[in-house]
């Protein structure tokens, strides 16, 4: 078995070096017909004149390509602004399909091949290491020596893997031109499923839920034996592969909205944007029943699911951010702060993040329903700092490159405006509660250590005290690891819900606050 790991190992290795290298292979010509193709029909006799020095030069790397095509577009514009001639700025940022029509490499040639040697080689060697594991061990969690390991405990591997993955996720937001080899790979598959060429967006969703699916086997090696776990991995796992990947896709095939049935607003944050708004009413009744789901999860499916069952029927079990967390981002679980001054930030920070998306909301339906003469512009730029500052650098580039350092729930705990939704509503209106037995507590610090939303377990546990926080995604792992069987996930009745120290235990034994 030892074999087959060092194999997978290897494999992955060698696709992820490959899927590296893809992006730097290949030359890039530009030409009239490719400009012609690639632009607004508005735009097209500007950049035409633009780039003409560019055509017929043949160039050999991407970042010199990319540099010229930039630097002859910017300097047309500053010129318009400098003379304040703003309507004939172009304003559309046309590097990525110029970048992806003009590259002339193997990879375009033969993308199944190189996707195969990248992705598919990653995702191989991901099986072999991860499906042998625990061969032979009987069934329980194993985290032995973890807080010794380089790669799971802040050291050097982690530190290497973190910088990697915040670095694709900055190419992939706001560079995506340097990419355009990757998504050629994937460019067959999205042709398949939606008829249209692939973009990056195609791309990150691809490895997104492949990443998810690969993890996941290692979750249900991991916690064999652990139904909730069990269940709750494939749910994620369905979900971000049927409703967050597929279905958006075929959906397009069918001439419909692309549209995620399973995100709600506000981390769906662009939902009641104006352009979401006409596609919706433009597009008959499935639009309109796209628009009237969305509205009725917001409103109904969100304090409903969760007075019965807490924020867990979401963030544990079907969303997306969620679900990667849950895999790509176990084994860092245990490098989430637990201090009160992370309480503190986390505290204020999601709940600011939720009301400036609630601020940005209602100005944008105001506006909307008002022609747009309620702000005007302002709203588009609102929507920009929400989407660069919220939607890309905290959810994306910190959220998920940080789980080597500050643990796999950044964005959960202390960004996500959903969950801070449904956090208040778990609070003060649910059924859900970690129940405590502190007798049988023996203060190991399992629960508290592998708590992946700070909470100190171990604190509630000593007291017999029930678990009712706002942030507890209800993800189960605390139970799992308790040696006692002291926690237990319950949905109860709401009376004695809440237990204020009903045990406090000290120099003189056990006092039983009446």
């Amino acid at each position: 078995m030892k074999l087959i790991q060092k194999l997978g190992l290897v494999l992955f290795l060698g696709g992820l070096l490959a899927f590296t290298i893809i992006p730097f292979l290949g030359s890039y010509q530009l030409s009239e017909e490719i400009v012609l193709s690639q632009t607004k029909e508005i735009h097209q006799e500007s950049m035409n004149e633009i780039l003409n020095p560019l055509y017929g030069k043949t160039y050999q790397t991407n970042f010199t390509f990319i540099a010229e095509l930039k630097g002859k577009i910017e300097a047309y514009n500053q010129e318009l602004k400098d003379k304040q001639e703003w309507d004939q700025v172009i304003w559309d940022d046309y590097t990525f399909p110029l970048t992806k029509a003009s590259v002339q490499s193997p990879v375009k040639s033969q993308p199944l091949l190189f996707l195969f040697l990248s992705i598919g080689l990653v995702v191989l060697g991901g099986l072999l290491y991860n499906i042998p594991k625990h061969q032979g061990e009987p069934e329980g969690i194993k985290n032995n020596g973890i807080f010794h390991s380089k790669m799971k405990n802040r050291g050097w591997l982690g530190m290497i893997t973190g910088t990697y993955l915040i670095l694709f996720y900055i190419i992939l937001y706001w560079f995506p031109a340097y990419m355009v080899n990757a998504v050629w790979m994937v460019n067959p598959l999205s042709l398949l499923l939606s008829g249209n060429p692939a973009s990056q967006w195609f791309l990150y969703g691809f490895i997104y839920t492949l990443a998810i699916l690969v993890m996941g086997i290692r979750m249900f090696r991991k916690y064999r034996g652990n139904k909730y776990q069990q269940l709750r991995t494939a749910s994620v796992m369905f979900f971000q592969t049927a409703f967050a990947f597929l279905i958006p896709e075929i959906l397009v095939l069918l001439n419909q909205p692309y549209y995620d049935f399973k995100n709600i607003w506000p981390l769906d944050y662009d939902f009641f944007y104006d352009y979401q708004i006409s596609t919706f009413l433009s597009n008959g009744g499935v639009g309109m029943f796209m628009l009237i789901w969305g509205i009725l999860l917001i409103i109904i499916a969100v304090p409903l699911f969760t007075y019965f069952y807490g924020k867990r029927w979401y963030c544990s079990w079907v969303c997306g951010c969620g679900g990667l967390a849950e895999t790509v981002g176990d084994p860092y679980r245990q490098l989430s702060d637990k201090s009160i001054k992370a309480w503190n930030i986390e505290r204020y920070l999601i709940h600011g993040v939720l009301v400036l998306a609630v601020v940005m909301t209602l100005v944008t339906i105001a506006n909307y329903f008002s022609s747009f003469s309620f702000l005007g512009n302002v709203t588009n730029q609102l929507h920009s700092f929400y989407g660069f500052a919220i939607g890309s650098a905290f959810a994306g580039v910190v959220g998920t490159g940080f789980y080597p350092f500050m643990g796999n729930r950044v964005w959960c705990r202390f960004g996500c405006p959903l969950a801070a939704y449904l956090g208040m509503v778990q609070r003060f209106k649910s059924r859900f509660r970690i129940t405590t037995n502190g007798g049988q507590c023996i203060s190991c610090g399992n629960c508290s250590t592998y708590c992946e939303m700070g909470i100190d377990v171990r604190w509630y546990a000593q007291r017999g005290q029930n678990i009712v926080r706002s942030s507890c995604v209800g993800c189960g792992v605390c139970s799992a690891v308790c040696p006692r069987g002291v926690l237990k996930l319950e949905n109860g009745p709401e009376e004695g819900r809440i237990n204020e120290n009903p045990i406090l235990i000290g120099n003189d034994s056990i006092k039983v606050n009446a």
